[in-house]
């Protein structure tokens, strides 16, 4: 997710109030927003999404949820947990809490790191950093 990381350090990195809105025409606006609620580890985590739209109503394709991770003396990464879909109706957990218990689901977790991998590609070919500008931060 190197892009989605370079955006946001243009962004002036990662606040409670993060909400960053980039158009890029004819894509989908590329929506990353912090989320109230820490990741399954307790980290800071953040939403990632492309928004269309259906009958009027907002939907995901797809919406990707990261806990933001500094291990020491590595760079900062995201590290997926969530993944979801309207227009197919999937949405997966690959890491979570159940309960008092920590669940991870290591075949999805690969799943949902190797899609990161190919949409991060994705969004820098489709200059999604580029069009990153002062006015794509609404928060």
């Amino acid at each position: 997710m190197k892009t989605i990381l370079r955006i946001l350090e243009r962004a002036g990195g990662y606040r409670p109030t993060l909400y960053l809105k980039i158009e890029n025409p004819p894509y989908m606006a590329l929506v990353i927003e912090a989320t109230p609620e820490p990741g399954p580890i307790g980290l800071t985590a953040i939403s990632i999404a492309h928004y269309g739209e259906q009958n009027g109503d907002l939907m995901r394709d797809p919406e990707m949820c990261f806990e933001l991770s500094k291990p020491p003396l590595c760079s900062l990464e995201l590290v997926a947990y969530y993944y979801r879909n309207d227009y197919i109706g999937i949405e997966q957990y690959s890491r979570f809490i159940d309960g008092t218990n920590y669940v991870f689901v290591p075949n999805l977790y690969e799943q949902h790191q190797k899609f990161a991998r190919l949409w991060d590609r994705n969004i820098n070919a489709q200059g999604f950093l580029e069009a990153f500008t002062d006015k794509s931060i609404r928060g």
